[in-house]
């Protein structure tokens, strides 16, 4: 009630790092409520335009008719499985959606400045970052000397249901295009769907080793 209540008292959209200064809350709680309150139809999640350089934020702000944008979502993942569906019936889809993530990738993360590379460390902050404000609740991991991020929860995970190799390849294209965008050390080589009911699995390496990308 307080993450809501902030946000009608706001005379704009606020971002997750805004709430969480507003309440006194950590910024990981504050995601919890707002997932909640997107998922009753009580807020809406924006991306926001660039103005200037800079990666862009995720903004939420409070529904004036709840009712009326609860409809609008509906017809939001209707309009997902129709795109999810005309992507299925391409020749290649799996290129196709890995293109397109990669494309949203690099859109959504903050590269270093020209000619500098992001060291491992900072290049993970970042992916965590951009994968948090989706909604996967990212974990790092490990198995052996490989690296891998545990994605608790699919935001998408209705369309990906029915259009698995579209919806995970576009995941797997989102994180090479983010790691590419930062010209990191590592890419994501593999995303496994669904390892458990409610667990996605990422592996990734040494950009060097990178070979022909697999969604699973």
């Amino acid at each position: 009630m307080r993450v809501l209540q902030t946000l009608r008292d706001a005379s704009g959209d606020l971002g997750v790092q805004e709430l969480a200064d507003r309440i006194g809350l950590h910024v990981n709680t504050v995601r919890f409520h707002l997932d909640r309150l997107v998922a009753e139809g009580l807020i809406v999640r924006r991306v926001e335009e660039r103005t200037e350089p800079g990666r862009p934020r995720l903004t939420y702000r409070v529904v004036d008719h709840p009712a009326q944008e609860t409809d609008g979502q509906r017809s939001y993942r209707l309009l997902a499985e129709i795109l999810a569906g005309y992507v299925s019936g391409t020749p290649d889809p799996r290129t196709a959606a890995i293109e397109a993530g990669r494309s949203w990738g690099h859109y959504l993360t903050q590269g270093p400045a020209p000619y500098r590379q992001t060291g491992e460390a900072t290049a993970m902050r970042e992916l965590m970052r951009v994968l948090d404000d989706i909604g996967f609740r990212p974990e790092l991991a490990h198995s052996g000397d490989q690296r891998q991020i545990r994605l608790r929860h699919c935001p998408f995970l209705e369309v990906a249901t029915e259009h698995r190799e579209v919806v995970c390849s576009v995941h797997l294209g989102l994180m090479q295009g983010a790691l590419d965008e930062l010209r990191a050390p590592l890419t994501t080589l593999q995303l496994e769907p669904f390892v458990e009911p409610s667990l996605c699995l990422a592996s990734l390496a040494a950009a060097a080793q990178s070979n022909a990308p697999t969604p699973g």
